[in-house]
């Protein structure tokens, strides 16, 4: 259900596994169900698994059948068998995480196709569409080495690699894709469109009457009464209800609200470091779930089930059946982000004006009269499924359409500002809650950071809690405490390095030798939102930062941000680098933070080390592949 997150040490080893019984065989299972086309997904928050749901619901319109899966759930090795399959198709929908990584669900097929070098894939056929965003470092990395590996392998590559780019638009980069894909599959196997462009049901619906509301699920994530009965261990699909001990607002002024929580994990065996994110899952606003039940004219507290058309599918249900149509819109589905072209073009037919209609398809279609008005009038406008619905009166679709087709709410990720090693039983959070106006004056609201905003420590008696688990990440201190370290982290991106400060603290009270502890923080204003200032001050008088160095972009005249302060210590900085193995870390905004300051870094390389511009954005290459250079950033 939903996407998989399974954590390293999770995962056994290739050698552990059982042998290939029936349920990890996808070549058993595409011949018991007539299969040809198998959709793979490495998917971290949903897209790709809902693309490659798209794709295999098309195969049927080229009289071909096809499945998505899951490669964390069936035997890759067996990708060779393929050729079996009459017609067969394999297709990758592969996203990259984090610095060029595979994602979580498909560690362990990217550890097989590294290790597998005698494997042969002749008369595999295949093509692959990579998810990705220009503002990092390794765009596409994942997909675009699955492309080029299968084909050094010897298998067929049917269509040319896609390349999608989530900084610009995502959507329409799959649609012009899929576009040419299937003519090219319908050339390839002497196929052709059926010409049916009607909508094709994956899941029917029940309604439970008389049911005991024991049996219904109320908003867990994975086992039923799991948010009653919480067993270890805990992760994506057992997530441990953590009590909030501390929220409070930490900017002094200004319009924004920048908050700090405080999570409690006591007794819940959960460990972390320093680096890490913590996932959570939030739930979206009553008054918005409340709004959707007037426009739908439904009533929300139905209990129903939506059941999978496909007896054979692993995916019984799009989420936890049976529950009500407010726990579903409330827990388990999006209903905030612009709703993609499908869910356009698969409810276009139940709007009874036939310009609305039209509109609808056109949105969904690759003409570029469609993608710029899906452009204008879906994403630059921000209109969620909502505002969708009360800007076209005449669209009215059932309910349980429209939540078979909505994408899964997914968990959001923070990185920890706290150190395990002063705070065992505790996770901090950092975040700024987003809310803006939209083009069309109505106001947006981010939805997990809205929700952990009114999680007050006690409502109504109750301890409020939040339901999260632990995602490792690579983001660590160096494993000798005597190496220096920079940080940039500039607004909520000092969360890591509260977290690192605190550690470095702790190690120096241990009686260790540490290194220099260098840090740049940049804000808006000195007065308002110079957050975590006390802590930041003390560990300067404590001597734990030995440099405390603040840019505050609007206190003056011109600009300065982060970047301008490291070129005013660039002497500096390029000793504790070039002579003291100095590690570098930055965390924030991806999108101009971190290009700007890795620019800044080149042009220490070049002014101090005598190098040309080349030569700098090598050597920082280098430090990045020596795991010296570490980004924690998101767009």
């Amino acid at each position: 259900m939903g996407c998989v997150f399974s954590l390293p040490e999770d995962r056994r080893d290739a050698a552990e596994r059982t042998p290939t019984t029936k349920e990890t065989s996808f070549i058993e299972k595409m011949k018991k169900t007539g299969k040809n086309i198998i959709v793979f997904y490495g998917s971290q928050t949903g897209t790709a698994e809902e693309f490659a749901n798209r794709l295999s619901k098309d195969a049927q319109r080229y009289a071909m059948k096809g499945m998505a899966a899951d490669p964390e759930e069936y035997d890759m090795g067996e990708l060779s068998r393929l050729t079996e399959i009459k017609n067969s198709l394999a297709i990758f929908c592969m996203a990259t995480y984090g610095e060029g990584d595979p994602t979580d669900n498909a560690q362990d097929f990217y550890d097989w196709l590294q290790d597998n070098d005698d494997e042969n894939l002749s008369g595999l056929n295949y093509t692959v569409f990579a998810l990705g965003n220009k503002t990092y470092e390794h765009y596409n990395a994942m997909g675009k080495y699955v492309d080029k590996r299968l084909e050094e392998l010897g298998a067929n590559r049917i269509f040319d690699l896609g390349l999608g780019d989530d900084d610009g638009n995502l959507e329409e980069d799959f649609i012009s894709w899929r576009e040419q894909f299937w003519p090219a599959v319908c050339e390839h196997f002497g196929v052709e469109a059926l010409g049916d462009e009607s909508s094709i049901r994956q899941y029917e619906l029940k309604e439970h009457t008389d049911i005991n509301m024991n049996k219904v699920y109320t908003g867990e994530i994975g086992r039923l009464k799991s948010f009653e009965v919480q067993k270890p261990p805990f992760d994506s699909k057992n997530p441990f209800l953590a009590p909030v001990t501390i929220n409070r607002r930490l900017n002094k002024g200004g319009d924004r609200h920048l908050m700090h929580l405080e999570l409690d994990i006591t007794g819940s065996k959960i460990r972390y470091e320093s680096g890490d994110h913590v996932a959570v899952f939030p739930t979206n606003d009553s008054g918005l779930v409340n709004k959707l039940g007037q426009a739908l004219g439904v009533d929300l507290d139905v209990v129903i089930s939506l059941n999978n058309l496909d007896e054979e599918s692993n995916k019984k249900h799009p989420f936890p059946c049976p529950t009500t149509y407010r726990t579903a819109l409330t827990h388990y589905l999006d209903i905030t982000h612009p709703p993609r072209t499908n869910v356009l073009y698969e409810l276009a037919q139940y709007a009874s004006d036939p310009k609305d209609q039209e509109n609808m398809r056109k949105m969904a279609s690759s003409s570029p009269e469609g993608k710029a008005l899906y452009q204008s009038w879906v994403l630059d406008a921000s209109r969620n499924i909502l505002a969708v619905l009360e800007d076209m009166p005449s669209l009215k679709p059932p309910v349980d359409h429209l939540c078979e087709l909505l994408p899964r709410l997914q968990a959001r990720y923070y990185s920890i500002a706290s150190s395990s090693k002063v705070h065992p039983n505790s996770i901090h959070i950092c975040a700024v809650v987003v809310e803006y106006t939209t083009k069309t004056g109505r106001i947006n609201k981010g939805v997990a950071t809205n929700w952990l905003k009114n999680k007050l420590v006690t409502d109504n008696g109750y301890k409020s809690t939040v339901p999260m688990y632990i995602r490792k990440s690579q983001f660590r201190l160096p494993f000798k405490a005597t190496n220096p370290v920079i940080m940039v982290g500039p607004g909520t991106g000092i969360a890591p390095f509260i977290g690192f400060i605190q550690e470095r603290g702790w190690l120096r009270e241990q009686g260790k030798e540490v290194g220099e502890t260098v840090l740049f923080f940049g804000c808006r204003h000195k007065n308002e939102d110079y957050i975590y200032q006390e802590e930041l001050e003390e560990a300067e008088k404590k001597g734990v930062l030995t440099q405390l160095n603040v840019a505050f972009s609007r206190d003056q005249e011109h600009k300065v941000y982060v970047q301008h302060l490291l070129k005013t210590n660039k002497e500096h900085i390029w000793k504790l680098i070039h002579s003291e193995n100095a590690h570098i870390y930055i965390c924030g905004d991806a999108r101009n933070m971190a290009k700007d300051v890795q620019a800044a870094f080149h042009d220490i390389a070049e002014e101090f080390g005598g190098m040309t511009h080349t030569q700098a954005t090598d050597y920082i290459k280098k430090l990045m592949t020596k795991g010296r250079y570490s980004q924690d950033v998101w767009s």
